[in-house]
């Protein structure tokens, strides 16, 4: 299935210094997003006049226009005549007509990643956080870790946390903490002290070709840390290990199996489901964590924010302390209220894995049933996953899966929400938003966990449930 994102520049950061040089004005185009709308906002500190489009609008383009930002809700040509540069998502079409001006007009086209990559270079330590799931949770944790120990970090997450206030803080010039996405290598436009790689494995498949492409892309992405800074990487990950073969720079592994890794996760265990352990940093205790979030796989989470603040200096109190107080990231298992009698969460997974792992922690806080309302993302990625999705749901009682979100994607006919459920032995499709909500009002009851689970629009059913407190 044919992709309709535009592609990414890589001018690189000393280019676009001087691209800039001149320019007293950025566009950006789809700034109602969350990342693009907090490098608008981080620009327009930087004294620039800013402005944006988007489709909608939403909570985040209010805010951003009580800042002083110029936000339109259409696309159209004439928006950028008035501006010096543009930045655009490389989610927009092509023949965007914004983006089509500016080529015509000669205005500086700078994608997303390629400017956030000149904007961290004035930070001391750039710590990326990569890998095909966990990247916003790891990096709220991290910055929730770093705002403990009042270290008063930079922050660009993929998802807005509590305590920031949003999905980016803007702090000192000493650590900068950022979301670092593979889609269409992204983040090889960044420049990262300490490259933190999660986990690999296939996704995206309408960039993607093979695993090699991805241990080539990851591995490259280690290598913008040479040659002084640091490859943080998952040891019990096979495909990350593979990335790294290579790798001529410093590795720091965290593990939960091998007691040899450089971080170290000893004595698990489980209070409804949220581990508490310690830390080992090097073969000595570094701290005891207790988390406040469900899921072994935010044990890899924790390990690896905490090894990115002990490589900056943080010690094992102030990490021990953050990471209790870190209460998630929102749509990372967010709780939402209750619909008849049953407790609501919202999660943004949309990885087979993700959705595995995630529904297995759920399942370990001990409700009566647990339910999923799932909504796959993107034709391309639930057809070239579809095996793995039917393995992903076994964790719970029962899935009703909602039609496919096709975000970029053309609808071809090969693969469905409904075929999906088809194939699960305790899936249920059921239609649109309103038929899954009135199914949930005849099914649900006391006691009962439903977890409303995609990256797309599935949000919205809450709006048709009527949560309450």
């Amino acid at each position: 299935m044919r992709s309709l994102a535009t592609e990414n520049t890589h001018f690189g950061a000393k280019n676009i210094k001087n691209m800039l040089g001149a320019c007293k004005s950025v566009f950006f185009i789809g700034v109602g997003g969350v990342n693009m709308s907090s490098l608008a906002l981080i620009t327009k500190t930087r004294g620039y006049r800013v402005g944006g489009s988007d489709r909608t609008r939403t909570e985040v383009t209010e805010r951003l226009a009580a800042e002083g930002i110029e936000v339109f809700y259409s696309h159209d040509a004439s928006h950028v005549d008035a501006f010096d540069a543009v930045v655009y998502t490389v989610a927009i079409s092509p023949d965007n007509p914004e983006y089509v001006r500016a080529r015509e007009r000669g205005i500086p086209l700078i994608s997303r990643a390629d400017y956030l990559g000149y904007l961290m270079t004035d930070y001391q330590n750039r710590i990326g956080i990569s890998g095909m799931h966990g990247k916003s949770t790891t990096t709220s944790m991290c910055a929730q870790v770093f705002m403990s120990a009042s270290a008063d970090p930079t922050v660009l997450s993929g998802a807005a946390m509590r305590s920031m206030g949003g999905a980016y803080r803007i702090g000192g010039e000493r650590h900068f903490i950022f979301e670092a996405c593979e889609y269409m290598d992204s983040f090889l436009d960044f420049y990262p002290s300490i490259a933190v790689i999660l986990n690999v494995e296939m996704d995206h498949v309408d960039y993607f070709k093979s695993m090699e492409h991805i241990h080539r892309s990851y591995r490259a992405f280690a290598e913008k840390t040479l040659p002084d800074g640091v490859a943080v990487v998952n040891g019990d990950d096979a495909n990350v290990n593979e990335a790294m073969v290579g790798y001529a720079g410093r590795v720091v592994r965290f593990s939960i199996l091998d007691p040899s890794a450089d971080f170290y996760a000893t004595g698990i265990t489980e209070d409804h489901g949220c581990p508490c352990f310690d830390i080992l940093a090097f073969g000595k205790l570094y701290c005891h964590v207790a988390l406040r979030v469900t899921g072994r796989h935010n044990v890899y989470n924790a390990l690896a924010a905490a090894a990115a603040a002990h490589l900056c200096g943080l010690e094992g109190e102030s990490v021990a302390r953050g990471l209790a107080e870190f209460r998630g990231a929102q749509r990372r298992m967010e709780y939402k209220g209750r619909f008849m009698g049953a407790e609501v969460y919202d999660d943004y997974g949309h990885h087979p894995t993700e959705v595995k792992t995630t529904l297995e922690g759920a399942a370990a806080m001990g409700y009566r049933r647990t339910l999923c309302v799932f909504q796959s993302h993107t034709y391309s990625r639930t057809l070239g996953l579809f095996d793995q999705f039917c393995g992903a749901f076994g964790a719970v009682d029962e899935v009703i899966v909602a039609d496919i979100y096709a975000a970029r994607e053309a609808d071809t006919g090969a693969v469905s929400g409904k075929k999906l459920a088809a194939a699960l032995p305790n899936g249920k499709y059921v239609g649109d938003f309103d038929a899954i909500a009135d199914y949930l009002r005849r099914t649900l009851r006391e006691g009962d966990l439903l977890v409303v689970m995609g990256a797309g629009d599935i949000y919205k059913i809450f709006e048709k449930m009527g949560l309450e407190e």
